[in-house]
């Protein structure tokens, strides 16, 4: 099939396509999953992949030209411009142009950014904005409860997730999951132009200054951060040595285990909102890009853990020894059924967000504390 008589086919399912000779479509990409209801595509848009989702309501390209390629692109979504791939939006979403998005980006409701936004194996929670010109790889955020009242990262704003030893086991988490699915949590800011050193924590409610660079972890909620520039100095360098391996090894390790208590939240509860083949599709994205994250975050932990063999042997023999007996078992926790401890759940209302807004805090406590075991079964188990 020519790529003319790809277009017609959408044209037949009513899309607005506004120059059609403009646009090109990849033999691979399956027309039935790209719906007919008021999706609208402007001039220049590229779409690729055999995974690719489009739900009713998308837009895509107003800004700029846009490239998609195996990305679930959620109900109501607008991707204004730039490159998107691997990733998924769960709807109602914006994203501005300049955009370079790559695998294990989930954008969960509402969470939108502005203009020049890199981001790779970042993972927002409903409600969380980004502003423009940032690079926010490999972290999750959470917080706020709607959209005033939302979590923000400054524009120029960077987490700086490649360190000088040349490793990525540097995943920050802004909240947590097991109470940031509850969207009941004071919104965190993160201000402009500064930046965050991975692996960190911060807590919900917590605020950094402009300009900040934060360095240290924050578990407590609702406090004011000050990072300041680091004093001049000229000292000798010792090749590929870690300070703190410990942090770095727990950081790791519980990040990755708030990632499998997420996928058993999209398992247990998201699931409960399938309603069409369009809402079903994109579930299936949404678990096979947490999948693809949790994956990727043990490859780097164990790259991690190989420089430490390579250059630092005895002195870190237990922590290597630590992660090699349970590399396994956290590759099995992807997998692993948490629902027999699942608290109750009803659901009587077809939005997610509106069942959760409406969900009491006896339920949303039992929901939380759920959750939260499912990491401490994990992090208690592999923590140094």
């Amino acid at each position: 099939m020519t790529n003319l008589k790809r277009i017609k086919k959408l044209l037949d399912k009513n899309l607005n396509i506004l120059n059609p000779e403009s646009i090109f479509i990849d033999p691979k990409v399956d027309i039935d999953r790209i719906s007919g209801e008021n999706v609208t595509i402007y001039p220049g848009v590229r779409i690729f992949g055999e995974k690719t989702l489009i739900c009713k309501g998308v837009e895509l390209g107003k800004e700029a030209p846009v490239t998609i390629e195996n990305t679930y692109i959620g109900p109501d979504t607008s991707l204004k411009g730039g490159f998107f791939q691997d990733a998924c939006f769960v709807g109602n979403n914006s994203f501005g142009s300049g955009a370079h998005v790559r695998g294990g980006t989930i954008f969960e409701e509402q969470a939108s950014a502005a203009h020049c936004v890199g981001l790779k194996q970042t993972i927002l929670f409903p409600f969380v904005t980004l502003g423009s010109l940032i690079n926010f790889c490999d972290c999750l955020m959470a917080g706020g409860t709607d959209r005033k009242n939302h979590s923000e990262v400054g524009s120029s704003y960077i987490h700086f997730n490649y360190t000088p030893n040349q490793d990525k086991a540097t995943p920050s988490m802004m909240g947590n999951v097991f109470k940031g699915v509850l969207l009941n949590q004071n919104p965190i800011f993160l201000g402009g132009q500064g930046g965050l050193v991975g692996p960190c924590q911060i807590g919900f409610g917590c605020l950094t200054v402009a300009g900040s660079i934060i360095r240290k972890d924050e578990l407590k909620n609702d406090k004011i951060l000050l990072g300041g520039s680091l004093k001049e100095a000229s000292i000798s360098r010792g090749a590929r040595i870690y300070n703190n391996v410990p942090r770095i090894f727990n950081h790791n390790v519980s990040y990755i285990a708030g990632l499998i208590s997420l996928l058993n939240w999209y398992r247990e509860v998201r699931s409960l909102f399938i309603k069409d083949f369009f809402s079903n599709q994109l579930y299936s994205g949404m678990i096979t890009t947490l999948e693809a994250a949790i994956m990727e975050r043990i490859r780097r932990f164990h790259e991690f853990i190989d420089k430490l063999e390579q250059n630092d042997r005895e002195k870190q023999k237990h922590i290597i020894e630590k992660f090699h007996q349970n590399k396994q078992f956290l590759i099995e926790q992807i997998k692993a059924d948490f629902s027999y401890s699942m608290p109750e759940i009803d659901i009587n209302e077809d939005d997610y967000i509106k069942w959760i807004k409406q969900l009491d805090s006896k339920k949303a406590s039992r929901i939380s504390r759920w959750l939260y075991s499912i990491e401490y079964k994990i992090v208690e188990k592999i923590k140094i």
